[in-house]
């Protein structure tokens, strides 16, 4: 009798693109329960999950017949910045050039340029990229702080612990014990955007959910609640992609 097993998938299948050969990462999830091919959103790469007992033949004939579709997100995905000297990075929204010192120390800080702000780093050139996000986070910590207490205030809330993390997932996060955790990269976009996340997590101390009734408290502590996160779902997911 011929041998009818399936075979096992691989972790990750070519579709060719324009000429070029694509690798997808392939992940199984039993609760799935339609193929979704999408871009990884932190680190660009493209991804295919399977429901369970979905075979190598059924998603490489996917993969072709979306083949335009990936070749059109993969031109239009923004390029990786990285933190280097004469690189160019937002701070709360607006270009910053990164403008490095060796002969001399000095705190990193932020100054007036001729053509625009610039973020000033000293020292050794392999230490650049550590003491611009090393600035970065403590640039977060201290508005999101502010903005967190000034929203808990109006809410009448208290606040646990405020820590700042480079998380991948959400943008920020509010425990039952109201400690709350807050992405560094907010520090990167417009500051209504990093004083919505602030008040979107504080409004949690009130509703645990997403519930109608916790949408209105998000709405009394900040009114344009729509159009930062309009702003994150057009431009979110580049801020992960800078400094790397």
């Amino acid at each position: 009798m011929p041998d009818v097993r399936r075979r096992a998938l691989p972790d990750e299948l070519l579709v060719e693109c324009a000429g070029t050969p694509v690798p997808v990462v392939l992940q199984v999830r039993p609760n799935a329960r339609r193929m979704i091919l999408r871009l990884d959103r932190i680190t660009g790469v493209p991804t295919l999950t399977l429901p369970r007992g979905v075979g190598r033949a059924h998603a490489e004939r996917f993969l072709s017949d979306h083949a335009g579709w990936l070749q059109t997100r993969l031109a239009a995905r923004p390029a990786p910045v990285a933190f280097r000297p004469g690189g160019i990075i937002p701070v709360r929204g607006e270009p910053h050039l990164i403008h490095h010192h060796i002969a001399f120390r000095g705190t990193t800080r932020i100054e007036a340029g001729s053509e625009g702000p610039v973020l000033v780093v000293h020292g050794d050139p392999a230490h650049v990229a550590g003491r611009v996000e090393r600035f970065l986070r403590a640039e977060a910590t201290l508005d999101l702080t502010a903005a967190a207490r000034r929203h808990a205030t109006a809410a009448g809330v208290t606040l646990g612990r405020i820590t700042i993390k480079d998380t991948k997932s959400r943008w920020g996060s509010c425990s039952a014990r109201g400690d709350l955790a807050f992405s560094w990269r907010l520090i990167l976009a417009p500051p209504f955007v990093l004083d919505y996340l602030a008040a979107h997590e504080v409004a949690h101390r009130l509703e645990m959910n997403h519930s109608t009734r916790y949408w209105r408290h998000v709405a009394q502590l900040f009114p344009r609640f729509r159009e930062a996160e309009a702003w994150l779902n057009r431009n979110g997911s580049g801020l992960h992609l800078i400094g790397r």
